[in-house]
Protein backbone atom coordinates (compact mmCIF):
# COMPACT_ATOMS: atom_id res chain seq x y z
CA UNK A 1 0.00 0.00 0.00
CA UNK A 2 1.44 3.27 -1.01
CA UNK A 3 0.60 6.44 0.58
CA UNK A 4 -0.97 9.44 -1.32
CA UNK A 5 1.68 12.41 -1.74
CA UNK A 6 0.76 15.37 0.96
CA UNK A 7 -1.95 17.90 0.26
CA UNK A 8 -0.70 21.34 -0.47
CA UNK A 9 -3.18 23.98 0.18
CA UNK A 10 -0.46 26.29 -1.11
CA UNK A 11 0.15 28.69 1.54
CA UNK A 12 3.19 29.36 3.65
CA UNK A 13 3.71 28.24 6.80
CA UNK A 14 2.85 31.06 9.34
CA UNK A 15 5.21 32.76 11.14
CA UNK A 16 5.14 32.83 15.22
CA UNK A 17 4.80 36.28 16.08
CA UNK A 18 3.24 38.36 19.11
CA UNK A 19 1.87 41.84 18.42
CA UNK A 20 3.55 44.35 20.46
CA UNK A 21 2.05 47.37 18.54
CA UNK A 22 -0.37 48.14 15.72
CA UNK A 23 2.51 48.11 13.59
CA UNK A 24 5.21 45.76 15.32
CA UNK A 25 5.75 42.47 16.04
CA UNK A 26 8.10 40.04 18.10
CA UNK A 27 9.46 36.84 16.16
CA UNK A 28 12.04 34.25 16.83
CA UNK A 29 15.03 35.40 15.17
CA UNK A 30 16.84 32.45 13.35
CA UNK A 31 19.58 31.52 11.17
CA UNK A 32 18.10 31.50 8.24
CA UNK A 33 17.63 35.09 9.01
CA UNK A 34 21.03 35.70 9.01
CA UNK A 35 20.85 37.99 5.18
CA UNK A 36 17.99 40.00 7.17
CA UNK A 37 19.55 40.01 10.65
CA UNK A 38 23.24 41.18 8.92
CA UNK A 39 21.26 43.84 7.25
CA UNK A 40 20.05 45.27 10.20
CA UNK A 41 23.69 44.58 12.01
CA UNK A 42 24.53 47.26 9.74
CA UNK A 43 22.54 50.09 10.30
CA UNK A 44 22.54 49.61 13.85
CA UNK A 45 26.45 48.76 14.24
CA UNK A 46 27.04 52.46 15.59
CA UNK A 47 24.33 52.61 18.01
CA UNK A 48 25.34 48.63 19.07
CA UNK A 49 28.75 48.62 18.92
CA UNK A 50 29.84 50.12 22.46
CA UNK A 51 27.60 48.12 24.70
CA UNK A 52 27.50 44.93 22.85
CA UNK A 53 30.37 41.90 22.32
CA UNK A 54 28.53 40.33 19.28
CA UNK A 55 27.15 43.20 16.97
CA UNK A 56 31.29 43.71 16.85
CA UNK A 57 31.40 40.05 15.81
CA UNK A 58 28.72 39.95 13.08
CA UNK A 59 30.54 41.66 10.18
CA UNK A 60 29.39 39.58 7.14
CA UNK A 61 26.92 36.69 6.66
CA UNK A 62 28.89 33.90 8.03
CA UNK A 63 29.36 35.66 11.39
CA UNK A 64 25.80 37.08 11.47
CA UNK A 65 24.79 33.60 10.85
CA UNK A 66 26.83 32.11 13.82
CA UNK A 67 26.00 34.52 16.14
CA UNK A 68 22.32 33.66 15.59
CA UNK A 69 23.43 29.74 15.42
CA UNK A 70 24.77 29.97 18.93
CA UNK A 71 21.74 31.22 20.22
CA UNK A 72 19.53 28.33 18.21
CA UNK A 73 21.95 26.01 20.04
CA UNK A 74 21.09 27.64 23.02
CA UNK A 75 17.40 28.08 22.67
CA UNK A 76 17.96 23.47 21.90
CA UNK A 77 19.76 23.30 25.18
CA UNK A 78 17.09 25.52 27.00
CA UNK A 79 20.18 27.60 28.14
CA UNK A 80 19.16 31.09 26.13
CA UNK A 81 17.16 32.48 23.14
CA UNK A 82 16.97 35.40 20.99
CA UNK A 83 13.95 37.60 19.19
CA UNK A 84 13.41 40.08 17.04
CA UNK A 85 11.26 42.71 16.66
CA UNK A 86 10.09 44.21 13.20
CA UNK A 87 7.96 47.33 12.89
CA UNK A 88 6.25 47.94 9.75
CA UNK A 89 7.74 44.82 8.34
CA UNK A 90 11.64 45.85 9.20
CA UNK A 91 13.95 44.04 11.67
CA UNK A 92 14.54 47.46 13.99
CA UNK A 93 16.15 45.26 17.14
CA UNK A 94 15.37 42.51 19.64
CA UNK A 95 15.61 40.94 23.09
CA UNK A 96 16.72 37.59 24.53
CA UNK A 97 17.53 36.04 27.11
CA UNK A 98 21.66 36.14 27.34
CA UNK A 99 21.65 33.31 29.72
CA UNK A 100 19.00 31.26 31.17
CA UNK A 101 19.42 28.46 33.50
CA UNK A 102 16.54 26.27 34.91
CA UNK A 103 18.88 24.71 37.58
CA UNK A 104 19.63 27.64 39.16
CA UNK A 105 16.01 29.51 38.14
CA UNK A 106 17.96 33.09 37.30
CA UNK A 107 18.20 34.24 33.90
CA UNK A 108 19.90 37.12 31.95
CA UNK A 109 17.76 39.45 29.65
CA UNK A 110 19.47 41.77 26.91
CA UNK A 111 18.14 43.85 24.47
CA UNK A 112 19.64 45.68 21.16
CA UNK A 113 17.98 48.17 18.87
CA UNK A 114 19.03 50.71 15.53
CA UNK A 115 17.97 53.90 16.02
CA UNK A 116 14.91 53.74 13.91
CA UNK A 117 13.36 51.30 16.85
CA UNK A 118 13.94 53.98 19.32
CA UNK A 119 10.51 55.68 20.82
CA UNK A 120 8.41 53.29 20.59
CA UNK A 121 7.96 51.46 23.04
CA UNK A 122 9.21 48.27 21.41
CA UNK A 123 12.18 47.53 23.71
CA UNK A 124 10.14 47.92 26.94
CA UNK A 125 6.95 45.22 25.14
CA UNK A 126 9.73 42.98 24.54
CA UNK A 127 11.12 42.88 27.85
CA UNK A 128 8.16 42.39 29.69
CA UNK A 129 6.77 39.29 27.57
CA UNK A 130 10.54 37.90 28.32
CA UNK A 131 10.24 38.33 32.08
CA UNK A 132 6.42 36.66 31.71
CA UNK A 133 7.89 34.09 29.51
CA UNK A 134 11.21 33.39 32.42
CA UNK A 135 9.13 34.51 35.68
CA UNK A 136 5.34 33.43 35.22
CA UNK A 137 5.32 30.75 32.29
CA UNK A 138 8.83 29.24 33.44
CA UNK A 139 9.13 29.91 37.14
CA UNK A 140 12.36 30.93 37.53
CA UNK A 141 12.58 33.09 40.40
CA UNK A 142 15.59 36.23 39.13
CA UNK A 143 15.94 37.71 36.15
CA UNK A 144 18.79 39.99 35.76
CA UNK A 145 19.55 43.27 33.43
CA UNK A 146 23.19 44.09 33.05
CA UNK A 147 24.30 47.64 31.40
CA UNK A 148 27.13 49.57 30.99
CA UNK A 149 27.01 52.79 33.39
CA UNK A 150 27.09 55.28 30.78
CA UNK A 151 24.20 53.46 28.17
CA UNK A 152 21.20 55.29 30.20
CA UNK A 153 19.11 54.21 27.70
CA UNK A 154 19.19 50.48 29.01
CA UNK A 155 19.07 51.50 32.33
CA UNK A 156 15.91 53.51 31.75
CA UNK A 157 13.99 49.95 30.22
CA UNK A 158 15.21 48.08 33.64
CA UNK A 159 13.45 51.34 35.63
CA UNK A 160 10.09 51.27 33.28
CA UNK A 161 9.64 47.36 33.90
CA UNK A 162 10.63 47.90 37.60
CA UNK A 163 13.34 46.10 37.87
CA UNK A 164 15.60 47.10 41.22
CA UNK A 165 19.45 48.35 40.99
CA UNK A 166 21.25 45.86 42.91
CA UNK A 167 24.88 47.57 42.20
CA UNK A 168 27.50 48.22 39.96
CA UNK A 169 30.20 46.08 39.32
CA UNK A 170 33.22 48.65 38.67
CA UNK A 171 35.50 47.75 35.65
CA UNK A 172 33.62 44.54 35.29
CA UNK A 173 33.67 43.62 31.50
CA UNK A 174 36.22 44.57 28.72
CA UNK A 175 35.23 45.72 25.85
CA UNK A 176 36.30 47.82 22.63
CA UNK A 177 39.51 48.46 24.69
CA UNK A 178 37.52 50.21 27.62
CA UNK A 179 36.55 48.21 30.79
CA UNK A 180 33.04 49.38 31.58
CA UNK A 181 31.42 49.50 34.90
CA UNK A 182 28.12 47.32 34.99
CA UNK A 183 25.16 48.07 36.84
CA UNK A 184 23.22 45.19 37.77
CA UNK A 185 18.99 45.19 37.42
CA UNK A 186 16.91 42.21 39.06
CA UNK A 187 13.74 41.52 39.06
CA UNK A 188 12.03 38.39 41.52
CA UNK A 189 8.99 36.36 40.48
CA UNK A 190 7.05 37.73 43.52
CA UNK A 191 7.93 41.29 42.93
CA UNK A 192 6.87 40.52 38.95
CA UNK A 193 3.76 38.50 39.87
CA UNK A 194 2.46 41.41 41.94
CA UNK A 195 3.35 43.93 39.60
CA UNK A 196 1.43 41.73 36.84
CA UNK A 197 -1.46 41.72 39.55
Amino acid sequence: MTCPPPRTTGKALPVFTVPLTENAELRPLEPWQAPEFLEHMDRARAHTDPWIPWATRSTDLDSARATLQGYADRQASDTGRIYGIWHDGTLVGGVMFVSFSTTSGNCEIGAWTEPAGEGHGLITAGVRLLLDYALLTRGLHRAEWLCSTVNARSGAVAQRVGMKLDGVLREWFPHNGVRHDKEVWSMLAPEWKAARG
